[in-house]
């Protein structure tokens, strides 16, 4: 389940209009819509604790790591590089949930992504790319 999905049901859950949880957690209303909808994401985790707090949920349980991918994606690529990313990890997520590749073809796949990381980051190294 997505956070715009997870902290729709938590919202619901706890009987709150999005007007109603935007003032308590001092976000605006079309911040929450945008959540909701899965448009955008939380930049820091400061505002997921505000919103598990006031929910009364566990931060990590609102917080997923996809979604950090797809937003750090967004915001360097844009919203294609964000629609890329989630259509990325629903297709790993799917392969490793009992997909169509046996095993070996799972140890294969995997080897492959290793492979292809190391490559571009020795790549950025060999151009002067700047590492965060």
């Amino acid at each position: 389940m997505k956070f715009g999905e997870k902290l729709q049901k938590a919202r619901k859950e706890k009987g709150l209009t999005q007007r109603a949880l935007a003032e308590q957690a001092g976000l605006g209303l079309k911040t929450i819509t945008n959540y909701e909808s899965g448009a955008t994401y939380p930049q820091n985790r400061d505002v997921y604790r505000r919103l598990a707090e006031i929910l009364d949920v566990n931060p990590d349980y609102l917080h997923n790591e996809n979604d950090d991918f797809a937003a750090q994606a967004g915001l360097q690529f844009g919203a294609r590089g964000r629609r890329q990313a989630q259509a990325l990890m629903a297709d790993v997520t799917g392969l490793f949930a009992g997909g169509s590749l046996n095993e070996d073809d799972l140890d294969v796949f995997m080897k492959a992504v290793q492979d292809a990381y190391w490559q571009a980051k020795e790549k950025n190294k060999k151009y002067g790319r700047k590492q965060d």
